[in-house]
């Protein structure tokens, strides 16, 4: 049985609490494990990259999704754009400190994703096999 150090609802929303549906950390989990979201924070990793290199880098994101997911986590702090007054716009992304920790785990999660992925796929296609 989970135990929590406090059962009420204002703690555990400030403290926050993924279980609970109104807690912010539900919404910032959201952010970070979105598909775009994940991969932004991959593709981050090595360094600043502008949003077009982004762009071509995902492979499949629209500009409208990956502007949004960028916002998303830029106000989770875990991105930082630096934008230059230039012609043309010159937009730069980077992770923050909090962003390289969040990448280094979900990339984690990513590559057991990859390393599984032929088990995976085969309980997929043949579920009694497991």
């Amino acid at each position: 049985m989970l135990q929590r150090t406090s059962t009420r609802l204002a703690d555990r929303m400030e403290r926050g609490d993924v279980f609970e549906p109104r807690s912010p950390s539900r919404e910032i989990m959201k952010h970070v494990t979105s598909t775009w979201g994940v991969l932004v924070l991959i593709a981050l990793k090595p360094g600043t990259i502008r949003f077009n290199a982004l762009r071509r880098r995902l492979n499949g994101v629209s500009e409208r999704m990956l502007a949004q997911t960028l916002q998303q986590l830029e106000r989770d702090r875990l991105v930082k754009r630096q934008s230059y007054a230039v012609v043309p716009p010159h937009v730069e992304y980077t992770l923050t400190d909090l962003g390289r920790e969040a990448a280094d785990r979900v990339e984690a999660l990513a590559n057991w994703i990859d390393d599984h992925l032929p088990v995976l796929l085969a309980h997929r296609e043949n579920p009694e096999s497991y």
